[in-house]
């Protein structure tokens, strides 16, 4: 069980990190990264041990985590020490070295397929946005219909990645269906809305992708994010 202590400091950490606007995501991993950390090691958790950190992160090793989880590990580690505690202290320990693997792209053959697969009309279109915009899958999951301008032929990514906006085109071939999809929608609303009307999720759209590869046949190994390194190769 997580002490009141550690609870405390677990506070302290997340409050930090939302003042410096970092997302949601790298919150909620960097607390669940550190509360591992602070469970592993039980006790004396405000003072900075790098030899009990080594010994952390060796466990996690021989566990069989792989070198992105280790690191973010130790990233978090590092941020709490450094940020929310302001130990001075460097903490002499290296990134694991991680394997590098060449993105799954995919033939303008091989999307069409997946597309002309795809019967479901805001299916098909969350495909064809994101491969056609060069968007996340983060991203197109939360585009707002007030982000899409169907006369300019252009999207409003908000809130990329960094934290920054930007404007990617959007497909002249995909705008008939897309208006047919927003029509007499409230620019609040979501593009890609789920069942409920909230925000479709990444793993739902993932399996939209899943779905759409085996009817479409394709044996390559690839996410949704082969959507955005297509685009990338085909300009």
């Amino acid at each position: 069980m997580v002490s009141l202590s550690s609870e405390k400091l677990l506070e302290r950490l997340e409050k930090d990190l939302r003042i410096r606007g970092m997302s949601p995501r790298t919150v909620k991993s960097y607390l669940a990264a550190t509360k591992e950390y602070f469970e592993w090691k039980g006790e004396n958790l405000e003072e900075l041990d790098e030899e009990n950190i080594r010994e952390y992160l060796l466990h996690k090793e021989e566990l069989g985590l792989s070198a992105s989880t280790r690191n973010l590990s130790l990233n978090a580690i590092k941020y709490f020490y450094r940020e929310v505690l302001h130990k001075n202290v460097p903490i002499q320990i290296r990134a694991a070295k991680e394997a590098k693997s060449l993105p799954v792209v995919l033939s303008r053959s091989e999307i069409e397929r997946m597309l002309d697969a795809t019967e479901n009309l805001k299916h098909r279109l969350l495909l064809a946005l994101a491969y056609g915009a060069g968007l996340r899958v983060s991203e197109v999951i939360s585009l707002h219909v007030r982000d899409v301008d169907l006369d300019e032929h252009v999207v409003h990514v908000k809130h990329a990645k960094g934290n920054k906006d930007r404007i990617t085109v959007l497909p002249q071939k995909i705008v008939p269906d897309l208006r047919t999809l927003i029509s007499g929608r409230n620019s609040n609303e979501f593009v890609f809305a789920s069942e409920r009307g909230g925000k479709l999720g990444e793993r739902t759209a993932q399996k939209v992708f899943e779905s759409a590869l085996q009817k479409a046949g394709i044996q390559k190994t690839a996410t949704f994010h082969s959507l955005r390194h297509s685009f990338a190769t085909h300009l």
